[in-house]
């Protein structure tokens, strides 16, 4: 190509570029007039040819630095272009590219400053609230928008690290007390149910159906009869009681429970409870499925004394009299009681609860095939793994044929104060995790809330630090595959229920220690990854004895600050 060609192809593009950064006609044309006034007022004052050497050497006002920037990196780039002649395609091409990134990332950053503008805080409000928005942009690769306007720089693949209080507010995972809303609560004892999983974040949707559900007894206390619209695993995690089931067809069962045991009450089962114990409260923690509105669950009973909590209530009297046979003050001694305590916990007497508990009564649980009991309890069997540092109790369908039923699995953590399990994660199903007893932390790479890192158009793996306190209580949620590491504070040890939802078929790995994946590479698949010899490599992941359960870090300041 002739000098005059290669002085036509700069003017061209120059020509392109003004026109680009003025009017932004790639994506940028709706921004604020004022902004517009500003690089036209830059078009005029502030553009020409250099005299440099570079050959495209273009001189920008100061506020079109960025787009400078964008030159100087095309120009570099294309200096590897083999011949004079594709220098140019390759610079129109990068730059093109470079605007429509510029684009993306100012549409986004004006529509926030609008809504600021109009006093709409909602996108912030609902991010503070725990809503799925925020989650969901980070989920699609958005999160890092708000990071790149703050640099103004879209052209560096630099992650920026978060605060602990970003960390937090762009947390789904974890769910506190203010998560938990107390359907039935008194002083003889409480049902509480925690929010809706897809309330909270769009990346829940394969967990739907299910709901976490804590409900906790005082002594001597009895659970009037009641049904749910939902399958429901249960796990003794403190006291001891009795519950009955009633399974509609003169089939009443009865069976004695303890710390440790696993039961199933399936949907629309009647079933009543009572706490026994003069001294202990009775701890249920539950993982319900939905069988009818996905997620939503109601409970089903008679009232106890409010008549406007009897389902009988919503049938009209006639209907009442009919269906029980008996004339209409006979139905309102049923559904009217006024003069009984209110609610579903019932302060019992002594002699109530002799004739409720006792040994079992009855020998066939419902829907069990004939078993002799419908409760399976953690402690007969075993620990899968077990050392100094903790112990890990695992019960599957094998073992426990009822959770077939509901497609859950069950785990129980106990891990020595001052230890950590981990890190591992598992191949197909979500664990929810629930703290009875004990203090600790956790921590899990997550690659839905990170920067994703782009260069050239690529996306590179990113992953953030999902990190939380836990007490009792708190609830977190492991998707599958993720990697996670719970740790026991050095204070008292921590004890962690894990129901494994979707668990057909799952494994889990550890990813350090005895048995870990990465030792069971080969020699020359460690030395492609790592770029290390194999022997160097191996002497770091193998050098752990122990399995699962180690001797946690060493911290700082406060244990978990």
């Amino acid at each position: 190509m002739g000098v005059k060609g290669k002085i036509c192809v700069v003017l061209v593009l120059f020509v392109g570029v003004v026109l680009v950064s003025a009017s932004v006609s790639f994506g940028l044309s709706d921004r604020e007039p004022e902004k517009q006034r500003r690089e036209r007022e830059g078009d005029r004052g502030g553009r020409g040819r250099g005299g440099g050497g570079g050959e495209y050497d273009i001189v920008f006002a100061e506020e079109e630095q960025e787009v400078k920037k964008m030159v100087e990196d095309c120009h570099q780039s294309c200096q590897g272009s083999q011949g004079e002649q594709q220098r140019p395609q390759c610079f129109q091409t990068c730059m093109q590219k470079r605007f429509q990134e510029r684009g993306r990332s100012q549409r986004g950053d004006t529509g926030r400053q609008d809504r600021s503008q109009r006093g709409d805080t909602s996108w912030q409000d609902r991010s503070q609230q725990g809503d799925s928005s925020w989650p969901d942009k980070s989920r699609r690769g958005d999160s890092s928008q708000p990071d790149r306007s703050q640099r103004g720089d879209t052209s560096r693949p630099e992650r920026t690290k978060r605060t602990d209080k970003q960390r937090k507010l762009n947390n789904p995972y974890v769910f506190e007390d203010h998560h938990f809303t107390a359907r039935l609560e008194s002083e003889h004892g409480n049902v509480r149910v925690l929010q809706k999983f897809t309330d909270r974040s769009d990346l829940f949707q394969g967990i739907e159906k299910y709901r976490v559900v804590f409900l906790e007894a005082e002594p001597q206390t009895f659970i009037i009869p009641n049904h749910w619209d939902a399958d429901a695993l249960v796990f003794v995690a403190n006291g001891q009681g009795t519950i009955t089931l009633i399974d509609g067809h003169d089939s009443r069962t009865s069976h004695n429970i303890k710390r440790g045991d696993l039961f199933l009450v399936p949907a629309g089962i009647s079933a009543y409870l009572i706490n026994g114990d003069n001294n202990e409260r009775l701890v249920l923690a539950k993982i319900l499925r939905s069988v009818s509105v996905p997620g939503e669950l109601q409970i089903f009973s008679v009232g106890a004394g409010n008549p406007e909590s009897s389902f009988f209530n919503a049938f009209s009297t006639e209907v009442l009299e009919a269906a029980f046979d008996v004339d209409r003050d006979s139905i309102g001694k049923m559904i009217g009681q006024q003069e009984l305590e209110q609610g579903i916990f019932k302060k019992a007497t002594e002699e109530q609860i002799k004739s409720l508990t006792g040994k079992d009564k009855g020998t066939i649980w419902p829907f069990s095939e004939g078993k002799e009991h419908g409760t399976h309890n953690i402690y007969k069997d075993e620990p899968s793994v077990a050392n100094e540092n903790g112990n890990l109790h695992e019960v599957d369908s094998k073992r426990f044929k009822e959770l077939r039923d509901i497609n859950v699995a069950f785990s129980f953590f106990n891990i020595t104060q001052g230890s950590m399990a981990g890190p591992f994660y598992n191949t197909k199903t979500t664990l929810v995790l629930m703290v009875p007893n004990g203090e600790g932390r956790f921590e899990m790479a997550c690659p839905h809330l990170s920067e994703q890192v782009r260069r050239s158009g690529e996306i590179n793996p990113s992953y953030e630090k999902v990190s939380s306190e836990l007490r009792r209580g708190t609830v977190v949620v492991i998707p599958a595959g993720h990697p996670v590491v719970i740790e026991a504070s050095g204070a008292q040890n921590l004890e962690v229920i894990g129901f494994g939802l979707n668990s057909d078929q799952n494994e889990w790995f550890p990813l350090a220690g005895r048995d870990n994946v990465i030792s069971q590479w080969e020699e020359e698949a460690i030395e492609l990854t790592f770029g290390f010899p194999a022997k160097v490599v191996q002497q770091v992941i193998e050098k752990q004895s122990k399995k699962l359960f180690f001797k946690g870090p060493v911290r700082s300041g406060r244990a978990f600050a």
